[in-house]
């Protein structure tokens, strides 16, 4: 018997991701690999990372993991490989959001996280009584899991194969986000034992394998429990990044641990420079005046800063992608990354953007942050995917690039892999303008469909007035 356990791509338009530092593997597939009998043939297929064919990759059973810019992809191999006679399972962060939708396309549809109910699922598939939805009862214990079949995914394609998971769930909800969603509210943590037991099989001599990604959503989510792991890593001697929020400074003593226990960069969600944004996004504790004097203290220690900034709020006007460059720059950030805000099924900025009859477009490939999907208040869409694309350029321009890293001079240990680091966002910058023309073609379409949309809208409800 054999499994075939597929990430579909995100994008088709971009084709396989080029630039390898920023293809992290997918931990999920292999998870549900160790969960399933010894005796089955398992393979992962990372489509974002290599070409594969259907013919070749079948499985008696395919599970197929989609998060919303995936879903169309993931949909049109679940037809294939149905096609081919194979039950398809499909899961993940968008068949949770959509189950009834996902179910059009598959056999069942995992509802949430998979290791309470994988077992469930293996043993219907052998009775040949696959059931159409599998839902959790409660979220599942991290205590004793499988270690995650690590040796199945490509060695082709990543920079490095060490990612690790320690948290699930987050107790803020931001607007846009998904993850409490899907992971819920409250933190769920690995027994710190198991973890350290995990990255101590991985890690390896070389370089590469010392590297390590933490995929968790919020790194120091719960502080006792954070202090008690990088304490564990200090003498494991290796090297790892993570993301984090901005109030990791405020916690006693927690950034020199963590950079003492290999720390060497973090991805903070900084979302935008003005304090009306961050309330919409359900982030007001946010204090933009603040970010410069706490992105320092990360810099003292030696942690790299990569900020995340979303375009597209409704206080947002054309004045925002200037004011964020400029913000970006003074406050110190060693790199930055710029989305459209995208509103996902799911989460509460979709409701409302519906409710609101400013949803454009529900094609989901388009859904990966970097188009514009919805109506905004204050930039037509076009000026919007303008802006961010002179953002992306403006900020990796070779000038500001070089002005970046030789402000890290006083921490030279940082300084060539900050600067491969932003060449390579150039190259991926200028991979995206090869293709962006055709999409602000579709996006003027979409713009001009919405405007349309807006008017017969408007004049319903003066009708029903």
């Amino acid at each position: 018997m054999k499994l075939t356990l597929i990430s579909p791509s995100f994008n088709r338009d971009y084709g396989l991701t080029k630039q390898r530092i920023f293809a992290f593997p997918p931990l999920n597939l292999p998870i549900v690999a160790s969960l399933t009998p010894s005796e089955v043939d398992v393979e992962i297929v990372d489509e974002n990372v290599e070409h594969w064919d259907y013919d070749e990759k079948m499985g008696d059973i395919v599970g197929i993991t989609a998060m919303t810019a995936q879903a169309p992809r993931a949909y049109e191999i679940a037809t294939e490989m149905r096609k081919r006679g194979a039950k398809v399972v499909l899961g993940g962060i968008h068949p949770t959001a959509l189950p009834d939708e996902a179910a059009r396309f598959a056999d069942a549809v995992v509802v949430g996280e998979a290791e309470s109910l994988w077992k469930s699922v293996f043993e219907d598939f052998r009775r040949g009584q696959l059931k159409r939805i599998y839902r959790n009862s409660d979220r599942p214990s991290l205590a004793s899991l499988p270690l995650a079949r690590r040796d199945l995914l490509s060695d082709k394609g990543y920079l490095f194969k060490n990612t690790i998971q320690v948290f699930r769930g987050c107790k803020f909800n931001c607007s846009f986000c998904s993850v409490s969603r899907f992971f819920g509210r409250s933190y769920r943590m690995r027994p710190v034992e198991d973890v350290v037991d995990e990255i101590r099989q991985l890690r390896g001599n070389s370089m590469r394998d010392r590297f390590f990604g933490f995929l968790d959503d919020n790194i120091v989510g719960e502080s006792s429990y954070s202090t008690e792991l990088f304490q564990r890593l200090v003498p494991l001697n290796i090297l790892w990044v993570a993301q984090a929020t901005l109030d990791v400074v405020s916690m006693p003593g927690m950034v020199p641990l963590m950079a003492k226990s290999g720390c060497r960069g973090l991805f903070i969600g900084l979302e935008s420079s003005n304090p009306s944004s961050l309330t919409e996004a359900k982030k007001k504790w946010l204090r933009p005046e603040q970010f410069r004097e706490k992105i320092k203290l990360l810099h003292d220690h030696g942690i790299m800063v990569e900020g995340a900034f979303i375009f597209g709020f409704d206080s947002d006007d054309e004045t925002v992608f200037e004011q964020t460059l400029e913000f970006a720059d003074k406050i110190g950030i060693d790199a930055a990354q710029f989305t459209i805000l995208t509103p996902l099924p799911g989460t509460e900025l979709f409701s409302k953007l519906e409710n609101e009859g400013r949803i454009a477009v529900q094609d989901w490939s388009k859904y990966g942050a970097n188009e514009v999907v919805y109506w905004p208040k204050k930039i037509r869409p076009e000026k919007l995917l303008e802006g961010y694309e002179w953002a992306w350029r403006e900020f990796y321009s070779r000038w500001n690039i070089s002005k970046r890293v030789l402000r890290s001079y006083k921490r030279w240990k940082s300084m060539v892999p900050l600067l491969l680091f932003q060449l390579q966002y150039r190259h991926l910058m200028r991979h995206r303008e090869r293709i962006s023309k055709k999409i602000r073609d579709q996006l003027l379409a979409t713009a001009e469909g919405v405007s349309a949309f807006q008017c017969h809208r408007e004049r319903s409800l003066v009708k029903k007035m």
